[in-house]
């Protein structure tokens, strides 16, 4: 593993897209009191999608903030979103500095454990415009990120991302990429996942 120091960028080396990714967004200090705020007063719910025409549970908790009249809509569900909190106004304001980008809306995601995970896609809602750029912060259980390129099959890459991160998936990612959080034999403590989006 690479000895990471605080503030340090890492641009991940993929064609058509960039990603960057900030290992130590937060303190730990501040991410350890981030998780347990949010894990205890966010109001998860489970949602039902559908896949391939059948209808599942989500493999994992959601919840939606954001700007009042901004539903946002995939896999046949609608999330209307709870208005914005202090704490993730906060998170919000931290996220668009580093990012230099304005967000209306987030969606959290609460990993239980190893059994929790996000199949491969891609954020390319309509809602969300042709080339969204989304900021994803993980507090809590290092999980793997899983990046592939749709056409040019040696272009992926793995990240185990730390507790406490920012990954910014910017021009060309959803274009040209899926991603995903899989599912592991390993156990694993659970995970928050914040993503921030820009809903038009």
């Amino acid at each position: 593993m690479l000895n990471l120091f605080p503030e340090e960028k890492i641009i991940l080396e993929l064609p058509d897209a960039i990603f960057e990714y900030y290992p130590n967004f937060l303190s730990k200090e501040k991410a350890d009191e981030f998780f347990k705020l949010l894990n205890e007063k966010i109001p998860w719910q489970q949602d039902t999608i559908t896949v391939y025409g059948k209808n599942h549970l989500q493999p994992r908790l959601t919840a939606l903030y954001g700007n009042e009249g901004k539903p946002y809509k995939y896999s046949n569900i609608i999330m209307n979103p709870h208005p914005w909190n202090a704490t993730l106004i906060h998170l919000k304001e931290l996220v668009e500095e580093k990012a230099k980008h304005k967000f209306t809306t987030v969606l959290l995601n609460l990993y239980r454990n190893e059994r929790d995970s996000n199949g491969w896609h891609a954020d390319n809602e309509k809602e969300l415009g042709r080339n969204p750029i989304i900021a994803s912060i993980s507090l809590g259980e290092e999980r793997t990120f899983q990046l592939k390129h749709n056409t040019i099959k040696e272009a992926k890459q793995h990240i185990i991302l730390k507790h406490g991160s920012l990954i910014l998936m910017k021009e060309g990612s959803q274009i040209h990429y899926k991603h995903q959080i899989p599912k592991t034999t390993s156990s694993k403590n659970p995970r928050i996942n914040l993503t921030f989006r820009t809903i038009l």
